[in-house]
């Protein structure tokens, strides 16, 4: 993930579905106006990356929002890892590994 910090935040509709917006500066609602509608930016105290910006929105008010909470949580979720476990350093199991497991089983089973 990177290290790219944005100074405005917020959340717009586009072809139905709410998305997280990340923005350098105010402008970025002129962009967003030509393929968005419901565009709620706000300007953040600091600059912040991604994560950071997802976890501020959660504290906000647009997080009262119903449809912006549910942006705002998938966004949380693809930025903060949040529920998700990731697994490193594993393998998957080998034919053979899988048959004795099978065999195994049926030998208890009998």
């Amino acid at each position: 993930m990177t290290n790219k910090t944005f100074a405005v935040g917020g959340v717009s509709k586009t072809k139905g579905q709410y998305k997280v917006r990340f923005a350098n500066d105010m402008t970025r609602v002129k962009i967003l106006t030509k393929t968005d509608t419901d565009i709620n930016l706000v300007e953040l105290p600091e600059a912040m990356t991604k994560g950071d910006l997802v976890t501020f929105l959660k504290s906000g008010d647009l997080y009262k929002n119903a449809e912006y909470a549910a942006a705002i949580d998938a966004a949380d979720a693809k930025y903060n890892d949040a529920g998700t476990v990731k697994v490193k350093g594993t393998t998957k199991p080998s034919m053979e590994a899988i048959k004795a497991r099978a065999s195994a089983k049926d030998t208890q089973a009998a």
